[in-house]
């Protein structure tokens, strides 16, 4: 398995153009009205108005460039997470002792976890929980086929004489 997980981001870039151009229209003509009526500091806030929601748009893009990288191979699972800043962080566990767990299944709030050897790693944090649920049984999938491909693990014998 070899997947990358992104956040969904709703509204492409052109429909973001459009909406921009949109309430820079609207704001400035309800802006207008108000100087006539005499009240012209309020065209100042219809201006704070539409940066805000640039702001707020471009922080959830940005937001949007986050990555989460799953390599499931017969010896071991590579997670890599790309940071907006482009940090990356990168998470190896072996894949003969991960298991997938899933927490709270159905509910708004579930989790899809890697645990292995104690420790925990949450997957697709950003993801909707159907997708979360969804991901966990690919990554479930693709852990038993791993494992089927390394085949029978035979057990050593300790101590020595022959």
């Amino acid at each position: 398995m070899d997947a990358q997980v992104r956040p969904n981001r709703s509204l492409p870039n052109p429909g973001f153009i459009a909406l921009m151009i949109a309430m820079g229209a609207i704001s400035f003509s309800a802006g207008i009205a108000f100087m006539v009526m005499g009240a012209w500091p309020v065209m100042g806030f219809f201006g704070l108005d539409v940066l805000l929601i640039w702001i707020g748009f471009k922080l959830s893009y940005r937001d949007g460039r986050r990555m989460e990288s799953i390599k499931i191979t017969r010896d071991e699972i590579r997670v890599i997470r790309r940071f907006p800043t482009g940090h990356l962080i990168q998470f190896i566990l072996p894949s003969a002792w991960t298991r997938v767990i899933v927490e709270g299944e159905g509910e708004p709030d579930v989790q899809a976890r890697l645990t292995a050897m104690g420790k925990s790693l949450i997957i697709g944090s950003w993801l909707s929980p159907r997708e979360r649920e969804s991901l966990a049984d690919a990554i479930r999938d693709a852990l038993d086929n791993a494992r089927r491909a390394r085949g029978p693990q035979l057990a050593q014998e300790s101590g020595g004489g022959a």
